[in-house]
């Protein structure tokens, strides 16, 4: 069995050296690599040649954003199940890999999914948030649930049935395909409670209060999309990310 892992980037080159670390210390040697560049002015390319030995295909132009680039990586992908690993984020240990395919071997999901620890962006043995999920539910969709979605691994064969990103969304398509995937009562997921991928702090979705709002209009019309909720949902969504700042275990 083999998993394709994606990365898209533009002008990361502060933290994708990282990214690359993390991948190149995993302890399995059956995953592809593809990484998907937006046409990098900083010297992202300089770091992606100077990896190149880890990296199955990599490109570089100009996209329509951050899910057109990821729309791209999917198209590539060639491996029974597809995960993304950011441009900011880390692979949690040198196993992460491994376990990730002992599970699916295991299990044989549909949809895979675990937890995540967000990072200081500079000091990141410095966790500042735990997002530890559970084992899923139907009705916890209208509850605001989802999984973090860096740690998500999906079938092939079901992401040519579900379709790529909507490009509609700016912000929020990740969760748009979450909801579009986990309202789907066809098919099987798998939680692994084990954390898989460091994050982090400072994604597109809160650098600003226009982006925040912005992305909630989103998620509300993800959620009215889907049939999986709506306001009251949102905030339910919001308010259970409070605890996650408090955790210690």
């Amino acid at each position: 069995m083999k998993i394709s892992l994606i990365t898209v980037t533009y002008n990361c080159a502060r933290t994708l050296s990282d990214t690359f670390d993390s991948v190149r210390s995993q302890k399995c040697e059956e995953f592809e690599y593809i990484v998907i560049d937006g046409g990098s002015t900083d010297g992202t390319l300089d770091i992606i040649r100077q990896n190149n030995d880890i990296i199955t295909f990599w490109s570089s132009a100009p996209d329509k954003g951050i899910y057109d680039a990821m729309n791209k990586g999917l198209e590539k992908a060639t491996g029974e199940y597809v995960g993304f690993l950011h441009s900011d984020d880390m692979f949690f240990s040198e196993g992460t890999i491994k376990s990730i395919m002992q599970s699916v071997e295991k299990d044989k999901p549909d949809v895979l999914y675990g937890d995540l620890e967000y990072v200081n962006s500079v000091s990141v043995d410095k966790v500042v948030r735990k997002w530890r999920s559970c084992d899923f539910e139907h009705k916890l969709l209208k509850k605001g649930w989802m999984p973090p979605h860096p740690t998500l691994y999906i079938r092939k064969d079901v992401i040519e049935e579900v379709g790529l990103f909507d490009t509609s969304f700016r912000i929020a398509a990740d969760y748009d395909y979450i909801l579009r995937l986990f309202s789907r009562e066809d098919l099987k997921f798998a939680y692994l409670p084990e954390v898989i991928v460091k994050m982090r702090l400072g994604g597109a979705s809160n650098k600003s209060i226009s982006n925040i709002i912005r992305k909630s209009k989103e998620d509300i019309r993800a959620l009215k999309k889907n049939r999986a909720g709506g306001v009251f949902s949102l905030l339910r969504k919001n308010i259970s990310k409070i605890p996650q700042f408090f955790r210690h275990d």
